[in-house]
């Protein structure tokens, strides 16, 4: 069992940053790979970005050389750091954790999620 809990969003103007946190508890955090998901109303859930247990990144292309995401499991907490947003960002933004420790590009791969924080960038 592990317990995730997303922080950090808010509204931003476009061109601004926000830095999400994804704070675990539960089984040995460095054993997961936490992949961040977002969700725009209307539409599908889709990844943003991962990391596996080793460290290995992916990112979608839309987030390629604007976000980046990073661990730190003594604080078993995932960052987001997200620059350059734009309008079509705006989404509820979810962590999640697969317990294999590899990073999938679908949703339904993974195990644990948290409930979502909102982040709405305005034009």
């Amino acid at each position: 069992q592990i317990e995730l809990v997303e922080s950090g969003g808010g509204l931003v103007q476009a061109g601004g940053s926000l830095r999400l946190s994804c704070a675990a508890a539960g089984r040995i955090f460095s054993s997961v790979a936490i992949g961040w998901f977002r969700q725009a109303p209307g539409k599908e859930r889709e990844i943003v970005c991962g990391i596996n247990r080793r460290g290995g990144l992916y990112y979608s292309e839309s987030a390629k050389g604007r976000f980046a995401i990073s661990r730190d499991n003594a604080e078993q907490t995932v960052y987001l750091q997200m620059n350059s947003l734009k309008p079509e960002d705006t989404a509820v933004y979810y962590c999640a954790a697969e317990t294999d420790g590899a990073i999938y590009d679908t949703a339904q791969r993974y195990d644990y999620w948290g409930k979502g924080t909102q982040v709405t960038v305005g034009s």
